[in-house]
């Protein structure tokens, strides 16, 4: 087939949620040459578009110490402190200059003067600022618009990253192997002409979200299989922290709401988890009960779907909630009621999901992986500032903050130099003959891959479950492998080949921490 024609720029942004544009924001600000590939056909269709709670900022009786103590608690101790000490003390400044003075953010209001805080689960403080529940669209939104408007920017939908480009591995040049490893940009599928490109960037910034979409039930959208940690881990950068997936207490059960997040602000405005007959159950599981950590939540909802042989619990807002729900959480209440479920009236029947990955590529404070050239922002990344298990609403914050200090840094020492000649490295390789893709085979392999992870490295692990885990996912990757060398280039078949590294990766995570903490919970 046709080699695509080789594209160069500055920098490379693999994603688009609020850690990818806030990156190209402040990059496209300080002049560099930007491109950013998404390989969703929108742009706005990321993590962050489903972010319905909000973000973390610093309420009227609030201050940083606050948040910190509340950060460290509820990730188990085991946060990096430089990473919790960034977030706390700029976050709320950059939620000030560049959500609201620049972007105009039209965050909820109390008053003309006074803003609106949500209280969420495991936080000290109201200090949530919000759209009501629909936060993260509307920010995801502002952002793909400014970004539009820069002429320094390329935006490219529908573009799936195969492998990340890194010399020596892809160089011809046999002396390249005496030299540091460094990433020099990526193989990019174009999903609609099948043909994979070669983006050259001085930097490149992983900014490709989580991996809930492994496992069965998950919160996230589709797409969300973990090919940034898959590419990363081929390329040769640390991966840390891998075995803390923290599942949500809460998406909505119903077998064609595909996952609908129930927020976490839900409980925050009073509402309260209830079996099914009625009986509240979260005070003997916690002292803050309803408001406990997302992880002591989940597992209380476990036990008590086991203790009961119920396939699900209730979340009760009617009975509880002392607001106007209909103004409050207008987009929950139309999705509910599209399942003929009505709020204001009847409890909502809830499960946990897998929600949120607290490990990834290792970073410092700057986003810098430890691959020469290679940055990584948002969930995709570990900065350690979530430690075993992750704060409801500091994720949309770590990627505001870690996109924007990324581009800062490139740009403050950005160096135009190559040290690599284009002609040195390989053009992708195309199998003479391509075997046509069966879509019967790769869904049979993903209800495998996230029927596995569901069931044995989920949210209660044993060693035997991990074992077996590891046993069929290795016997999966090796037939996967093979298809994929061999089988037309195609996004679904990129994607099943990162998804089943990123399931062995949580596995063998799993396997080497004998101490169960936080979103890892082991059960001897």
């Amino acid at each position: 087939m046709q080699q695509a024609e080789a594209q160069k720029t500055d920098i490379l942004i693999i994603g688009c949620g609020i850690a990818g544009a806030s990156a190209a924001l402040e990059a496209a600000k300080s002049g560099l040459k930007v491109v950013v590939i998404t390989k969703n056909d929108e742009l706005k269709e990321s993590n962050t578009f489903y972010a319905q709670g909000g973000i973390v900022s610093l309420g009227p009786d609030d201050r940083p110490e606050l948040l910190k103590e509340d950060i460290i608690q509820t990730g188990d101790g085991i946060n990096n402190p430089e990473a919790v000490e960034i977030l706390s003390t700029e976050g709320n400044k950059m939620v000030d200059s560049i959500l609201i003075d620049e972007l105009d953010i039209p965050f909820m209001k109390n008053s003309p003067d006074s803003l609106d805080y949500a209280q969420e689960g495991g936080h000290s403080r109201r200090r949530i600022l919000h759209i009501r529940d629909t936060t993260g669209r509307t920010i995801e939104e502002k952002f793909v618009a400014v970004l539009k408007g820069y002429s320094n920017v390329t935006l490219l939908p529908a573009h799936t990253a195969v492998d990340l480009l890194t010399v020596p591995h892809h160089s011809k040049n046999p002396t390249s192997f005496y030299r540091e490893p460094r990433c020099i940009g990526c193989y990019v599928l174009d999903n609609k002409t099948k043909k994979v490109k070669t983006i050259f960037a001085t930097y490149t910034v992983l900014a490709t979200g989580g991996c809930g979409a492994v496992y069965l039930y998950t919160s996230n959208p589709k797409g969300a299989i973990g090919d940034g940690y898959a590419m990363a881990y081929h390329a040769g950068a640390r991966i840390v922290n891998m075995e803390y997936i923290q599942f949500h207490p809460t998406s909505l059960f119903h077998r064609d709401a595909d996952g609908f997040l129930i927020s976490e602000t839900v409980r925050g405005e009073g509402a309260r988890l209830i079996t099914k007959d009625g009986r509240t159950f979260m005070d003997k599981y916690s002292e803050q009960k309803d408001l406990a950590p997302r992880d002591e939540v989940t597992r209380a909802i476990y036990e008590e779907m086991t203790n009961t042989d119920s396939n699900y619990v209730y979340l009760d807002l009617a009975s509880y909630a002392k607001i106007d729900i209909k103004k409050r959480f207008p987009h929950i209440y139309q999705t509910c009621l599209r399942y003929g479920i009505d709020i204001t009236k009847e409890s909502i029947p809830v499960v946990p999901a897998a929600h949120y990955c607290c490990g990834g590529v290792l970073v410092d404070g700057w986003g810098r992986s430890s691959l020469s050239g290679l940055y990584s922002v948002g969930e995709v990344s570990c900065t350690g500032l979530h430690g075993a298990n992750r704060l409801a609403s500091t994720s949309l914050l770590e990627g505001l903050v870690w996109g924007t200090r990324t581009a800062q840094h490139i740009a403050a020492h950005f160096n135009p130099v190559a040290k690599f000649a284009v002609r040195d490295i390989h053009q992708w390789y195309y199998p003479e003959k391509e075997e046509e893709t069966d879509p019967a085979l790769i869904n049979q392999d993903w209800i495998s891959i996230r029927s596995t992870m569901w069931n044995y490295a989920g949210i209660i692990r044993t060693t035997k479950r991990l074992e077996r885990a590891r046993a069929d996912l290795n016997y999966l990757h090796h037939r996967i492998v093979k298809f994929y060398k061999e089988a037309r280039m195609d996004a679904n078949v990129v994607d099943l080949k990162h998804g089943i590294q990123v399931a062995l990766l949580i596995t063998y995570a799993a396997l080497g921490n004998p101490i169960g903490r936080g979103s890892h919970y082991l059960k001897t």
